[in-house]
């Protein structure tokens, strides 16, 4: 699983050029699940997630959590995470897990966020997304997942 986290300030998402979902600060979570995601530990994901501490305080030191925050987070499958460029120049991506484990991946990495007591919108799963955002910092951390561990 690779997730890229942007901190925003306000980010959404349209389909079909309707509006589907939107936040104000907190976090935006580019999420690519892998073949071998299926048995992933999102709880420990979800909560490496709230708990990272990225914003920043009085201080302007990032030293606030988005659970310290409040912040919500905007969470959109992105099965493009998961290209390799190593050959050629048509990105591949057998490394993507299908549909219907990616989908079940990605609802439970999401439940596993608002049992952290995050408000969490979604974008809509396979459909093409006009992702909006403004990244505040700039703030981008590239989260990758394998073997029980994240790395980034």
């Amino acid at each position: 699983m690779k997730i890229v986290l942007q901190r925003v300030s306000h980010a959404s998402v349209d389909v079909a050029g309707v509006r589907i979902a939107q936040i104000g600060a907190g976090l935006l979570l580019l999420v690519g699940i892998a073949v071998d995601d299926a048995d992933i530990d999102v709880a420990k994901i979800a909560k490496k997630i709230v708990d990272l501490r990225i914003f920043e305080d009085e201080d302007r030191k990032m030293n606030r959590s988005l659970r310290d925050t409040g912040g919500a987070a905007l969470a959109v499958s992105q099965f493009t995470l998961c290209a390799s460029v190593s050959k050629g120049r048509r990105p591949s991506f057998v490394n993507a897990a299908p549909p219907e484990i990616a989908e079940a991946v990605f609802d439970a990495f999401v439940e596993a966020l608002r049992a952290e007591g995050v408000a969490v919108q979604i974008g809509e799963f396979g459909a093409k997304m006009a992702v909006v955002l403004e990244n505040t910092g700039p703030v981008t951390l590239v989260l990758e997942v394998a073997g029980g561990g994240v790395t980034g």
